[in-house]
């Protein structure tokens, strides 16, 4: 009796069996690796301007005139450069690029991985849906992992794949946590609790943290699933253990932002730099002026993010088939599949997040099939993929249940797959939206950048640059100069506002020459506007379409210009 007993909580944690996990585990890793080689042949893992920002930021941190932590900066949550670091100490993989993609690669498979467990785990457990767990989930899976947007995402530097991955998990043992919680496991979860540091709700609380380290995406979630673990808190408040694991669950998930204000008030000054610094999204609009056709509006926010989350699963019309999956997905969960349900739920928790981003806090999203006609932000669409991926897995689980025999339920199943398969490939005929994105973006920042690097790497090794690297950071990269050559905006001490007296960006744009070989100035930047050209020498003037201009000056007499 007690083995059975043993055996019962070991099916009840959703764990998916071994070969199962490797064989689902293998088939995303050769396709990550498959597509980052492809993408690396064709020079596309630095096509966003975001990315080559992410692996410098992660570079920083050990190659800089001021190494440290500090050169984290702040905007942008740590995590993913910090998981980045190793990978970089290599000037090779910084330069091409590799060493960012290595993160988001192994992210991919583990989301991928997630999602398969998420509903297999869901679906095995119940003797009337467990025929249908295994499909059901490789269906799901596909749909995830197949997806062309995120394949090339998850080969960049970029933090999608690996947001993705964390919420994908929190949900998973989230999903466990209330399985085992529920009537038919009360039995279980106390034992189960007392195992604090192995039990579901921490393992929920220790990914979300770290989501929350990775995008801002993280902080409204953890607000939703800290509300549904105090509401569900204090519907037992008898239940010791499950009220110990509770307040464990809030005090970590509430730890990050807690620390992120307090390292913000404490180094800048200002609690909320990351929402209205110099650098944040609001100044950034402020400064690119693009138009936000949702502006103060939730609604029309919602749309353009949901239209957006279209074109990421499907060319043209087709998108309206995921749109009208996940909503079938609900109510066929809340009749037939109620294990899935909560899951369900948690998943559409990026439409309002976004929504309300949209409207207020200055992150436009651009759809190319509406005004403005452009394309930007677009790739924000990707969040609602796992609500997508989870759906088809619904639909191949629901074919089962409605189909009066197998034959039927095999052609049901197989049309969700032909659907898929179909979504796919006309977003592989089109070009997935994000690498358009990526794309438009190099085109325009390239020309400068590329015209600038070429006459850096003319002059002579060694050479020491004050340079304000917000913006243009990557003309170092393809330079192949380290970072600690270039003076920059972050070599002082940030909580000395409005400057830092004894800063040596401060003490280099007062006397350049005393500090620096070279300066290079962008018409209107930091170093344009307050560099000493009193004893500078322009080198050269350099235009490209739509961006500011460029001067390079030398501090001393004009160099041999040859390496």
């Amino acid at each position: 009796m007690k083995h059975d007993g043993e055996r019962k909580v070991s099916i009840d944690t959703g764990a998916v069996p071994e070969p199962s996990a490797a064989r689902v585990a293998g088939i995303p890793a050769l396709v990550s690796l498959f597509s980052f080689f492809y993408y690396l042949r064709h020079n596309d893992l630095l096509l966003y301007g975001d990315a080559v920002a992410h692996i410098n930021i992660a570079r920083r941190v050990f190659d800089s005139q001021t190494p440290g932590l500090l050169q984290l900066g702040t905007v942008w949550l740590p995590l993913p450069h910090l998981l980045t670091i190793p990978f970089i100490l290599s000037k090779a993989m910084w330069q091409n690029g590799i060493g960012g993609s290595i993160p988001s690669m192994i992210a991919y498979v583990f989301g991928v991985v997630g999602i398969f467990r998420l509903v297999s785990g869901l679906l095995d457990t119940n003797p009337r849906t467990k025929p249908a767990a295994e499909v059901s989930a490789w269906a799901a899976a596909f749909a995830y992992g197949g997806n062309p947007n995120l394949i090339y995402m998850q080969a960049t530097a970029m933090t999608e794949s690996i947001y993705l991955a964390l919420f994908i998990w929190t949900v998973v043992y989230f999903a466990e946590f209330i399985r085992q919680s529920s009537p038919r496991g009360e039995n279980q979860i106390r034992p189960v609790l007392e195992r604090e540091a192995k039990s579901p709700l921490m393992r929920c609380a220790l990914c979300l943290a770290g989501a929350e380290l990775t995008r801002y995406d993280g902080w409204f979630l953890a607000g939703v699933m800290g509300a549904v673990v105090v509401v569900a808190t204090l519907r037992r408040w008898d239940d010791r253990a499950l009220r110990r694991a509770a307040i464990k669950f809030v005090l970590v998930i509430a730890a990050v932002p807690i620390l992120w204000l307090a390292y913000n008030g404490t180094v800048y000054g200002n609690a909320l730099a990351f929402a209205n610094g110099p650098y944040s999204a609001r100044a950034i609009e402020q400064r690119v002026g693009a138009p936000n056709p949702a502006l103060h509006n939730v609604g029309v926010a919602a749309i353009f993010f949901l239209k957006s989350a279209q074109l990421i699963l499907a060319d043209g019309n087709w998108g309206r088939f995921w749109l009208a999956a996940a909503i079938l997905a609900v109510a066929i969960s809340a009749w037939k599949l109620r294990a899935l349900s909560g899951a369900l739920l948690l998943l559409w928790v990026p439409l309002p997040f976004y929504a309300i981003s949209i409207a207020y806090g200055s992150v436009p999203v651009h759809v190319h099939t509406w005004w403005p006609f452009a394309t930007f932000n677009q790739r924000y669409g990707l969040q609602l993929l796992p609500l997508f991926a989870i759906s088809a897995g619904a639909l191949a689980a629901s074919a089962f249940l409605l189909g009066a025999r197998w034959r039927h339920s095999g052609k049901l199943v197989a049309i969700v797959f032909a659907l898929m398969v179909v979504s796919d490939a006309s977003v592989w005929r089109a070009s997935p939206l994000c690498l358009q994105e990526a794309r438009k973006q190099w085109d325009v920042r390239n020309p400068l950048n590329s015209a600038i690097e070429r006459l850096v790497a003319r002059l002579p090794p060694n050479s020491r640059f004050l340079m304000d690297i917000g913006e243009h950071v990557g003309i170092m990269e393809q330079a192949g100069i380290p970072l600690r050559q270039v003076v920059n905006n972050d070599n002082h001490r940030p909580w000395r506002q409005p400057s830092d007296p004894e800063g040596l960006w401060e003490h280099a744009l007062a006397d350049p020459p005393r500090y620096v070989d070279f300066v290079i100035a962008f018409d209107g930047d930091a170093v344009d506007r307050s560099a000493n050209k009193t004893n500078l020498t322009e080198l050269a003037e350099i235009h490209a379409t739509g961006q500011p201009h460029a001067h390079i000056y030398a501090t001393r007499s004009a160099p041999n210009q040859s390496r």
